[in-house]
């Protein structure tokens, strides 16, 4: 979308001014006004003072589904377009890793390399790396499996069985910028909510995204209800494991399914933790993670109940996305 004559010079000042007046004095932006000042803010032609007063605001204020729906309007012609074609009879399952591991082991690329085997085209996007923490770009190449930096690859990937993984900085490097922002704020802003919202691709897809904060759930529903067109696919919604959209292996969380404006409870919260739910590696690091995947994928050790039920749950809904492409 382009901007409105001086949008930058003349109207940000006026929306900080009704964004930034706390949580509950703040007014919200209608989609085109949130889309325009995205926009101008992946483009750098706000300055690095309206830049943080404006992630500020946001953070305190919180996200409208309305505002959601604009910043992602603006993303896209910021994020690498890929038109792939897909192999069988799967939709492209998009599972965002921003957060990794800190407590306990980041299945991620399980989940997603469990999918791959079946034939189902999966692209894994998120971070090389996070101080304290092991992401799944680290466990990825311990596995051998390389970075994809554009659609070629990313087919290839398909193609040979595996999941394709391509990291924030290639998919979009304007909101790669944005999103380390938080190395000089010390706060998330709203680029974290938008890249586990991501879809990319021309056709539709499978989103697989979560929430930390129980606000979210509310906020990313009525953007799932209301702003979520068929055309772009299905989006999973459930709590997040250290920020992941992994399954817990101990308790699974609620997991909802959101189609054409329609939701579908898929699993319920468990009260109790399934029986040898913790047999999990040893330790965190990289290097144990991907020996123990690999291990998993051999029949070594068996898959963890709740992924395998995700891992079910995400099959058959990248089938049922298909069918209506």
């Amino acid at each position: 979308m382009q901007l409105d004559a001086g949008f930058a010079e003349w109207h940000v000042p006026s929306v900080i001014k009704e964004i930034g007046r706390g949580k509950f004095g703040a007014k919200p932006m209608d989609r085109a006004t949130a889309a325009k000042l995205y926009d101008a803010m992946l483009k750098r032609e706000v300055s690095d003072l309206q830049l943080g007063a404006i992630l500020l605001a946001m953070r305190i204020k919180g996200e409208t589904p309305e505002e959601i729906a604009g910043f992602l309007d603006a993303c896209k012609p910021h994020c690498l377009s890929l038109p792939v074609s897909t192999p069988g009879d799967f939709a492209p399952v998009l599972i965002p890793s921003y957060n990794g591991a800190r407590k306990k082991p980041n299945l991620t690329p399980l989940l997603a390399l469990l999918l791959a085997r079946e034939g189902v085209p999966v692209l894994l996007h998120g971070v090389l790396q996070d101080a304290g923490r092991v992401t799944s770009a680290e466990i990825f190449q311990q596995l051998e499996i390389g970075e994809c930096k554009d659609a070629a690859q990313v087919s290839a990937c398909w193609q040979s069985g595996l999941p394709a993984w391509m990291a924030l900085s290639t998919l979009s490097p304007a909101m790669s910028g944005l999103l380390n922002i938080r190395k000089e704020l010390g706060l998330r802003n709203s680029t974290h909510t938008l890249v586990k919202l991501l879809q990319p691709f021309a056709i539709p897809a499978l989103r697989l995204t979560s929430y930390t904060h129980r606000e979210y759930l509310t906020t990313l529903s009525e953007f799932a209800a209301q702003c979520l067109p068929a055309s772009e696919g299905a989006l999973f919604l459930m709590r997040a494991t250290e920020g992941e959209t992994v399954a817990n292996t101990a308790r699974m969380q609620q997991l909802n399914v959101w189609y054409d404006g329609q939701q579908e409870v898929l699993g319920e919260t468990q009260e109790v933790a399934f029986e040898g739910a913790e047999i999990l590696p040893e330790a965190l690091d990289a290097v144990t993670t991907a020996q123990w995947i690999s291990d998993v994928l051999e029949g070594k050790k068996p898959v963890p109940a709740n992924i395998q039920l995700q891992f079910q749950w995400c099959r058959e809904w990248s089938a049922r996305v298909a069918e209506k492409m």
